[in-house]
C-alpha cells in the first residue's frame, strides 16, 4: 500500500480559474471518472470552500448542496470531501448540512498563523468521528517555527493530519524542504502539501515534499486551479512512480479523465504567464489574479504594480477590497502603467 494519499481538488481550486462556474454536469462527469482511480478523496465545492459563495469573492453557478449531492451521486469508491474556512462556513449552516449529503473527508483552513480559529470545528468533526484535516493557507508568510507551532495546535484539536498551502506558489524548493522536514520531525500526524504553480515548480516541489516526509499532495488535473494553478497529478503521480515512490494511482484512469473530461471543465490551459510569475514572486494570494486583473484595467494601472504592494502589505484571501484599493492609490499617484497585456489577459478569462 502506498504511504503517500492523493488529495483531488479540481473540482474545488479549479473552480477558481472558471469563477466559480463549474456546472451539474461537469461535477457528474468528473467524478465519474475519477472514480475508483486510487486518488483518496475528491474535494467538491466553491474555490473558497463552503459558505465562501458571495459577491466579494465570486458566487457559485449552483448550491453547494447541489454540488456535494451530484457528487456523491456519483462516487463509490473514492471519498467525498470539502474544504472550508470558519467565517465563511459555520458548523450549523454548512458543515451539518455536507455531513447529511454524505461527505467524508473535511479540510478546515486557516491563515497559517490562526490555528485558533479552526479549534471548534476540529473537535466538532472529530468528536463525530470524521476524516480531518487541519490546513494552513499561505503558509510561505510564517516561519518553519512557526507553522509547527501551529499544526501542533491543530493536532492537539484531533486534526488527523496538517496540510501546507502555498496559496500564493511563493514557495522555492529549499523553503519546502525546510519546512515539510521541521513539521514532519515535530508532529505525531501526517503532513500534506497543496503547491501552486506560479513560478512553475508546483510539481518539483510536491515531489520534494514528498521525499521530506509528506504524506497527502493536495492537487488538480492539467494543474486547473487559481492564478498560474496547481501542482498537476498526472506529472506528479507519473514522476513519483518513475522514481519508486508507489502512489496506488491508475495511471492510465487518471490519463483518461484527463483527456476525455477536463477540456469540458477548463476554459483554457493553465500556465505561467506574466502575472502569475509576479503573483508568485510577491506572494500574493493566486485567486487573486482576475480581480487583479479587473481592477488593473478600470483604473488604468499596471496590474505587475498591484500585486508588489498587495505582497507588500501581505494581502491574504478575503481581503479582495483591498485590490480596488491599491489600483484606485495607484491611478491616483499617476502611475500608468502599459494595459495592452491586461486587455488581452481579461479577454481570455472573461
Amino acid at each position: 500500500m502506498s504511504r503517500i494519499k492523493i488529495f483531488d481538488s479540481t473540482l474545488r481550486d479549479g473552480n477558481h480559474a472558471v469563477r466559480h462556474q463549474i456546472g451539474k454536469e461537469s461535477i457528474e462527469d468528473y467524478c465519474l471518472a475519477m472514480d475508483g482511480t486510487g486518488v483518496h478523496t475528491v474535494i467538491v465545492g466553491h474555490g473558497n470552500g463552503l459558505g465562501a459563495s458571495s459577491l466579494q469573492v465570486g458566487l457559485s453557478l449552483l448550491n453547494e448542496r447541489t454540488m456535494l449531492q451530484t457528487a456523491r451521486k456519483s462516487l463509490e469508491k473514492t471519498k467525498l470531501g470539502i474544504y472550508m474556512i470558519p467565517g465563511f462556513g459555520t458548523i450549523r449552516d454548512n458543515l451539518e448540512p455536507a455531513i447529511a449529503d454524505g461527505v467524508e473527508v473535511f479540510e478546515i483552513g486557516c491563515h497559517c498563523t490562526e490555528a485558533d480559529t479552526t479549534r471548534q470545528h476540529i473537535e466538532y468533526l472529530r468528536k463525530l468521528g470524521k476524516e480531518t484535516y487541519g490546513v494552513l493557507m499561505m503558509s510561505h508568510m510564517a516561519s518553519p517555527e512557526r507553522l509547527l507551532e501551529e499544526c501542533q495546535k491543530m493536532q492537539s484539536y484531533g486534526a488527523m493530519g496538517v496540510i501546507l498551502m502555498d496559496s500564493a506558489g511563493a514557495f522555492t524548493l529549499e523553503m519546502v524542504k525546510r519546512v515539510i522536514s521541521t513539521l514532519y520531525e515535530g508532529l505525531d500526524i501526517c503532513v500534506g502539501f497543496h503547491p501552486h504553480n506560479n513560478m512553475g515548480i508546483a510539481v518539483a516541489n510536491a515531489y520534494m515534499a514528498v521525499s521530506e516526509g509528506a504524506a497527502i499532495i493536495d492537487g488538480t488535473l492539467r494543474g486547473f486551479g487559481a492564478g498560474a494553478g496547481n501542482c498537476q497529478l498526472e506529472d506528479l503521480v507519473a514522476l513519483l512512480e518513475k522514481s519508486g515512490i508507489k502512489t496506488g494511482i491508475d495511471f492510465y484512469r487518471m490519463l483518461d479523465a484527463s483527456e476525455n473530461v477536463m477540456p469540458g471543465i477548463m476554459e483554457k490551459d493553465m500556465g505561467q504567464d506574466p502575472i502569475s510569475i509576479v503573483s508568485g514572486q510577491a506572494g500574493v494570494f493566486s485567486a487573486f489574479k482576475i480581480h487583479v486583473l479587473k481592477a488593473a484595467k478600470e483604473f488604468h494601472v499596471d496590474p505587475r504594480d498591484i500585486l508588489v504592494e498587495l505582497g507588500r502589505r501581505k494581502a491574504v484571501g478575503g481581503q479582495e477590497d483591498m485590490i480596488v484599493e491599491v489600483a484606485e492609490k495607484l491611478s491616483r499617484a499617476g502611475n500608468m502603467g502599459s494595459t495592452d497585456n491586461v486587455t488581452y489577459q481579461l479577454g481570455s478569462l472573461l
